[in-house]
């Protein structure tokens, strides 16, 4: 195996790919469009499609998906908005998976050996899609360490895709919503928004808690040993000693 395409090489790779991003993002200030908006001349339609683009990769490159959802519902209205975040989640998903089932999992699957570990990875791997749908619609772990822990489990695209466009839309919706009506903060769109985002918060550390039990791995009951099977393993003793007179 060629030095390029060693396990831990790939895994170094993407972690400057990462920090490389993140300082791109740092240095040209994509929250800029807060305040200057997009080109008066550029069609709703072709600045949704780049902003969902631009959305997806700064999700990859770690960027918090909370602001991201402000900001399309302050670019674009509720509509708009969400359609625009929706894809961006959707897309980042698929670039996180990607990359960190080709440049980080080879190199970190043989870490996966705790117990929780292993037991997240089998649900994974038996339940994708009801997994990651509970993990979308309920916040607490982090969307980019989700998708990047998703992508060193034995989940298939097609459910990690699928329960992310279905799963991100309650709480996206919540933070358009909010993002869009920001301007008045004490109008009722803003206020439902708002309770929504600190209940589902509140509900996502009560289901989890509830719900702990379910990652530890199930443990086979003893089978008894049978008579034939311990006289095997433990044999009469037979002594020389005479019976009887």
């Amino acid at each position: 195996m060629s030095l390029l395409l060693a396990p831990w090489t790939r895994l170094s790779l993407l972690v400057v790919m990462l920090l490389a991003a993140g300082v791109c993002v740092v240095l040209f200030e994509p929250q800029r469009l807060l305040s200057e908006g997009w080109p008066p001349g550029l069609p709703v339609g072709t600045a949704v499609l780049l902003f969902a683009a631009a959305y997806g990769v700064c999700t990859a490159a770690l960027v918090p998906r909370p602001l991201l959802n402000l900001a399309s519902g302050a670019l674009f209205g509720c509509q708009f908005g969400l359609v625009a975040a929706v894809g961006g989640s959707v897309i980042g998903a698929g670039i996180s998976f990607g990359l960190g089932r080709m440049m980080g999992r080879d190199a970190l699957r043989p870490l996966i050996r705790g117990r929780w570990l292993q037991a997240a990875d089998d649900q994974l791997a038996r339940h994708g899609f009801r997994s990651m749908l509970a993990v979308r619609i309920f916040p607490g772990l982090p969307f980019a360490v989700a998708n990047y822990a998703a992508a060193l489990s034995r989940c298939g695209w097609l459910p990690f895709l699928l329960a992310t466009a279905i799963g991100v839309v309650p709480n996206t919706a919540a933070y358009v919503i909010a993002g869009a009506s920001a301007s008045s903060p004490t109008s009722p769109a803003f206020l439902a928004s708002f309770g929504f985002i600190a209940l589902s918060a509140v509900g996502a550390a009560v289901v989890a808690w509830r719900k702990r039990h379910r990652l530890a791995p199930v443990r086979r009951p003893e089978r008894p040993v049978s008579a034939r099977e311990l006289t095997a393993v433990h044999p009469p003793v037979v002594t020389a000693a005479p019976h009887g007179p």
